[in-house]
């Protein structure tokens, strides 16, 4: 136990997140006087690159702002740029959207649980470490993962920054033959998305509720994925028109990434976000397997967010299986999408939470302003206040364990910083 005026905790390399980040954390006696999470990445300009390019090209741009959801990117932009030119791909191609963005939730999901998450519930230093020890659990997941890959490769064309996807629809879209093979995968990954809820429904989660405002799309048709509308736990919902009128961002000192604001409050958006908020719209298998995993119709409990993360995937597996089953081949894998001067926004739910696009193009379809607002950097106010939190009430423990705790809390909410790992290195300094 470790009894200490003044602490200063640093964790300068967050390890299993993906990304660059790091976590001070000062504390006076027993009261936490500040805690930032800080990302110390290099701006990325993609917004600035955007500008003056064509409005067909954004979907291949942002993609590459993440290896792990380009398709929320590519998605996002598809939406901005159709909303500016009043094109409507239809409902077989929207079809061939949602489950494009099935398989990345399931492949994305899936990672984050068994090989980024599940460790700091057994116990174990890395995904690594713990495949020796349970192999096969581990196999279950890369298994499953596998099946959301497959996904993206039929329909994007490569599971890693996919190829097919094009404002107004695709390049391609797929054969019957292509989709019935890829349902006989599925079907063997709705057996393991089914074993996996149930398998971190017996972890030990610590005790914290968060008292934040939570943001997600509600879609009139099913658990929101590629599309819906804004709605807050307030009751408040908006058009995506008006995204930035309710959601502020602002620079900090000790981060590169913007920091957001909703309606001047702070706020969470994610899977705690989009369960709450809509565990209604789920098939009655994900309602039935939440309810046998302890869970209620809402969850303000970060540390269950892995749970919620296994029940979203059974969603999206079965999401999957039932667009197979219903497929309807488009006569074009695209529309054509026409120029005009305007302003698109378009808003889809990445595994990590809301992402909002929004770009303003000139008649002759060139980009003259570009605006990206990801999760993360909308989740980075909440997770330093619930780190606060933790540290505030375990205080007591050694800097060891204490930093542990913090690194844990912050992966509850799969901070996507960018595609790197690193290892954890604690400097502490008396005052």
């Amino acid at each position: 136990m470790t009894h200490r005026a003044n602490r200063i905790l640093q964790v300068a390399g967050l390890a299993r997140v993906e990304g660059e980040g790091s976590l001070h954390v000062r504390t006076k006696g027993d009261q936490v006087e500040s805690v930032e999470l800080a990302i110390y990445e290099p701006p990325r300009f993609f917004e600035a690159f955007l500008r003056g390019r064509d409005f067909r090209e954004p979907p291949d741009i942002t993609a590459r702002v993440c290896g792990i959801c380009p398709v929320a990117y590519q998605l996002s932009a598809c939406r901005a740029i159709e909303d500016a030119c009043g094109a409507d791909v239809g409902h077989r191609l929207r079809a061939l959207r949602r489950l494009l963005y099935c398989g990345e939730w399931i492949s994305s999901h899936t990672l984050h649980i068994y090989l980024l998450h599940a460790p700091d519930f057994l116990g174990f230093p890395d995904g690594i470490a713990m495949a020796a020890a349970h192999r096969e659990t581990v196999e279950r997941g890369l298994a499953l993962k596998k099946a959301g890959n497959l996904i993206m490769e039929t329909i994007g064309g490569r599971a890693i920054h996919p190829v097919n996807v094009r404002v107004g629809g695709f390049y391609r879209v797929p054969e019957f033959p292509e989709l019935r093979a890829l349902a006989d995968t599925l079907r063997h990954a709705l057996d393991d998305a089914l074993e996996t809820v149930r398998w971190v429904s017996g972890f030990d989660f610590p005790d914290l509720d968060v008292p934040h405002d939570l943001l997600a799309l509600r879609d009139t048709d099913g658990y929101p994925l590629d599309r819906g509308e804004p709605v807050v736990s307030t009751g408040l919902r908006f058009p995506s028109s008006e995204f930035g009128e309710h959601v502020a961002e602002h620079q900090v000192p000790h981060s590169t990434a913007l920091h957001a604001r909703l309606d001047g409050r702070m706020f969470l958006t994610g899977p705690l976000a989009r369960y709450t908020l809509n565990s209604d719209r789920l098939s009655p298998l994900a309602v039935s397997v939440a309810a046998d995993a302890g869970l209620e119709t809402s969850c303000r409990n970060p540390f269950r967010s892995i749970v919620v993360r296994a029940v979203e995937v059974v969603y999206a597996v079965e999401e999957a299986l039932r667009i197979i089953e219903t497929y309807e081949r488009p006569d074009r894998p695209f529309v054509e999408v026409s120029p005009r001067a305007a302003v698109g926004h378009g808003i889809t739910e990445a595994p990590r939470g809301l992402l909002y696009h929004r770009y303003e193009i000139d008649a002759g379809g060139r980009i003259l302003s570009a605006d990206i607002v990801p999760p993360t950097a909308q989740n980075q106010p909440a997770i330093e206040h619930d780190v606060a939190r933790l540290v505030g009430r375990h205080a007591a423990l050694d800097d060891h364990a204490l930093v542990s705790l913090c690194e844990r809390a912050i992966r509850n909410y799969d901070p996507c910083i960018s595609c790197s790992a690193h290892f954890l290195d604690l400097t502490r300094e008396h005052r």
